[in-house]
């Protein structure tokens, strides 16, 4: 009874009810449990997702080119993103998981909730059609689509600077900690970036190594485009 309710709520919060609830089941179900699992669901549900996500950005940004809507795409499909919504809908406390997945916490685990998600889209194709479809992703969608913007989808500096680079047949940067400061949960990181031709060598800073790389290469571009 609890589980049903627990089903329920869930068609409530995607805003589509199924009309044979074993495909839900099945999209809830991983392939750790026992029955029919949802590997099959979650492989029509990621090509659903991406072409419906595609059509939306297509229209949303009538300016943006190939390059900014394939990266605005890869902001709205990467795991962490489905992940996040499948928490939103608690998909983690209504997964069918098999004893061992339990014990390790799998209902948390991000791969396997963003799995999940993607399954529930193919669920929902099979029981609805293409256009339930896409009611549902743009519901679930819709905060995100409002927060997006064309600069978003620039391209982060390290990999303009090795475009710069590879395009005039020069060597790749080299990137080195410099030193660091700070506790592990709270260190501030200060890399270099070095090229050789010009010879030129920045210097940035950052809460990981990730984000003191990246602020060294902008600043070593800015010096490539004076």
């Amino acid at each position: 009874m609890r589980q049903y309710q627990a089903l329920e709520e869930l068609e409530k919060n995607i805003e589509y009810s199924f009309q044979k609830r074993t495909l839900l089941e099945q999209a809830l179900t991983h392939r750790s449990a026992k029955g029919q699992h949802n590997e099959r669901l979650e492989f029509l549900g990621d090509s659903i997702l991406g072409f419906v996500t595609a059509a939306k950005l297509y229209d949303l940004f009538p300016q943006g080119d190939e390059g900014q809507l394939t990266r605005l795409r890869a902001k709205l499909v990467k795991e962490k993103t489905l992940a996040e919504i499948a928490n939103e809908l608690c998909l983690g406390d209504l997964l069918a998981l098999g004893s061992g997945e339990l014990k390790s916490g799998g209902f948390r685990r991000a791969s396997i909730l963003s799995d999940a998600f993607e399954a529930i889209l193919g669920a929902v194709y099979l029981d609805g059609g293409l256009q339930s479809a896409e009611k549902v992703v743009h519901k679930l969608y819709e905060n995100r689509y409002q927060s997006l913007s064309l600069t978003m989808a620039e391209k982060d500096p390290k990999t303009r600077l090795q475009e710069w680079l590879q395009s005039r047949n020069q060597e790749l940067p080299q990137y080195e900690i410099v030193r660091s400061e700070g506790k592990d949960h709270n260190r501030t990181y200060w890399v270099s970036c070095k090229i050789n031709q010009p010879k030129l060598e920045t210097e940035g800073q950052g809460t990981s190594r990730r984000k003191a790389e990246q602020a060294a290469a902008d600043k070593m571009m800015e010096q490539l485009s004076a």
